[in-house]
């Protein structure tokens, strides 16, 4: 069934790869393709002579071809497909040109680009990759899983496609964001390629016009939910573990009614991680405690203003809600410091809430006494005019949220005011950062959910920090794989989220950016990896005992795009 074997010396070396390939399977065959960088000894050996140009190149000569190839394409859609088969024809290749120009590509394999991927999935479709187990199928789930590619697997990322981004249900074409996220874990984090499963749950969708779409590659119908929704990710997650007990398993895109309830089931059960509530968590809260280094306000003293109490928008305040109880302060006394606000305004007592949304509502006795424009909504200006917060974050999808006057008012009452427009794609945020150095004379404090380029403002350029989740979860996946945990506790996450925020270059100049560039993600994720893994020692959390050799060992392990010698078998 498996084309290869990876043969490491007494250090963990790579020495060669055993393959019975020849010919044009082995050309076809992504992850053992070399292209033109086969020498001659290993055209003869493995039939591959007359089948490729004369020339025998290196990696960077070909990365150097790729890179002029990419520059021929010139919408962000087709630089994603030219790179996504780019990786179906020669893996190696693809990440030795995309960590050559991280910046630039990120953006165009994940955020923002691979949204419209995910929307034009049915039509672009052209190579399987990963696993579809739809609920049709959900009595052959261990059979399923014999199919997979890569005979041993250490992390997964799995979605039903419910909630994309910013851009609601899309079904089978969630896919793109497993394999994107799988991708960012490689580039960033150092995670081999050759032991990561995507999987998309097929449970349906209830967006009508993929319904209604012939094109449309997913299960016609529309989604299964309560019970039988449940009963299917059990039936899953029982065959995933036992398959691979050690996995670390990564939810992401799942719908606000199912992702926190799925957490909540497994993680103490499991190696299992939500990106959307954790991930984002995570990156956020690292902004925001650079951002109160910053401000030169005690964390205990600020005031929190969240626009969009989804997954994220709530995954969020619970991240920042645990560093003030870190500051010394009780749940209660923490939380009387957030005010959050979804499509029908204000959380209050009377709102019709989810259980998750709940200790974030605030009483009807508080607003009563507030100044407003009309009681029956709570709106964000509102909010702003009579919290005063220090720090605004928004999750709501709704583009120029932020206006000038609710920029210009909470600036008139804050010295630095943090102010982070998270939602993406960039179409999607709630405010542009160039407009918002304006709306306070600079003296906001800002980290996007969405790349943005260099802001010119009175003479100086200023980078704006994107608050990528790029920065997080490749670090706590390598962290968490490498000691084998058992769990991913909230103390790892903590661990993570002090790591990263200690990266912040705001700590040499409280007028840098919140976050490092995302050239330096590798860095950063070996520093959140050891993070993770020294607290999950200190949890009893690791089943990997070497603490001595912590850092060496992961720096050993995380893969780097290199040919390796081939041996016949």
């Amino acid at each position: 069934m498996f084309k290869f074997k990876i043969i490491r010396n007494a250090a963990g070396t790579i020495t060669h790869i055993d393959t019975h390939l020849t010919g044009n399977d082995l050309l076809s065959n992504s992850k053992l393709n070399k292209g033109c960088a086969f020498d001659q000894e290993e055209r003869d050996l493995f039939g591959l002579t007359g089948l490729l140009p004369h020339q025998v190149e290196t990696l960077d000569q070909q990365a150097a071809r790729m890179f002029m190839q990419y520059h021929e394409h010139h919408t962000c859609l087709g630089k994603n497909i030219y790179l996504n088969v780019l990786h179906d024809y020669n893996e190696t290749l693809f990440y030795k040109l995309v960590s050559q120009h991280l910046e630039e590509m990120l953006p165009i394999i994940y955020t923002p680009t691979v949204g419209e991927a995910v929307q034009r999935f049915s039509l672009e479709h052209r190579k399987a990759r990963g696993l579809y187990i739809s609920y049709a199928d959900r009595n052959k789930i261990d059979s399923i899983l014999q199919h997979r590619v890569p005979p041993e697997v250490d992390l997964t990322v799995v979605t039903d496609g419910e909630a994309v981004l910013g851009i609601g249900d899309q079904g089978i074409g969630g896919i793109n964001i497993s394999n994107a996220k799988l991708m960012v874990y490689t580039l960033c984090g150092g995670i081999n390629p050759h032991r990561v499963l995507p999987i998309q749950l097929d449970v349906g969708t209830n967006n009508p016009h993929l319904l209604n779409d012939p094109m449309y590659l997913g299960s016609r119908h529309e989604r299964i939910t309560g019970a039988e929704y449940d009963d299917f990710i059990a039936a899953f997650v029982s065959a995933l573990t036992k398959k691979f007990p050690s996995i670390f398993l990564h939810w992401e895109d799942l719908g606000r009614d199912n992702a926190r309830r799925i957490l909540q089931q497994y993680q103490h059960q499991l190696c299992t991680f939500n990106g959307d509530m954790q991930g984002t968590g995570v990156v956020a809260l690292a902004c925001v405690l650079a951002g109160v280094a910053a401000s030169g306000l005690p964390l205990s003293k600020h005031r929190v203003v969240i626009f969009g109490a989804g997954t994220a928008g709530v995954g969020i305040a619970d991240q920042i809600q645990h560093a003030f109880c870190r500051a010394g302060l009780s749940a209660e006394e923490a939380r009387s410091h957030f005010w959050l606000l979804d499509k029908a305004g204000l959380l209050t007592s009377e709102s019709a809430l989810l259980p998750f949304q709940t200790p974030y509502a605030r009483s009807n006795e508080e607003i009563r006494q507030w100044s407003v424009r009309d009681p029956r909504y709570i709106s964000l200006y509102d909010v702003i005019n009579n919290v005063k917060p220090t720090i605004l974050i928004g999750c709501s999808t709704v583009t120029g949220a932020f206006t000038e006057e609710i920029i210009r008012l909470m600036a008139s009452h804050v010295e630095r005011p943090i102010i982070m427009p998270m939602s993406n794609p960039t179409s999607l945020s709630e405010a542009k950062p160039e407009e918002v150095l304006k709306w306070t004379q600079g003296k906001a404090i800002i980290a996007t959910g969405s790349p943005f380029g260099e802001v010119h403002y009175e003479g100086k350029w200023f980078r704006i920090a994107q608050s990528n989740n790029a920065l997080a979860f490749p670090g706590i996946g390598l962290g968490a794989i490498t000691v084998k945990a058992k769990r991913i506790s909230d103390d790892m996450l903590w661990a993570a989220t002090q790591a990263l925020s200690e990266c912040s270059p705001t700590y040499q100049d409280k007028m840098a950016p919140l976050l490092p560039k995302l050239a330096e993600a590798k860095m950063v994720s070996l520093k959140v990896a050891l993070a993770v893994a020294k607290q999950a020692y200190k949890e009893g959390l690791a089943q990997v005992s070497d603490l001595e050799h912590l850092e060496k060992t992961l720096k050993n392990s995380m893969w780097e795009p290199q040919y390796h010698p081939y041996r016949k078998v």
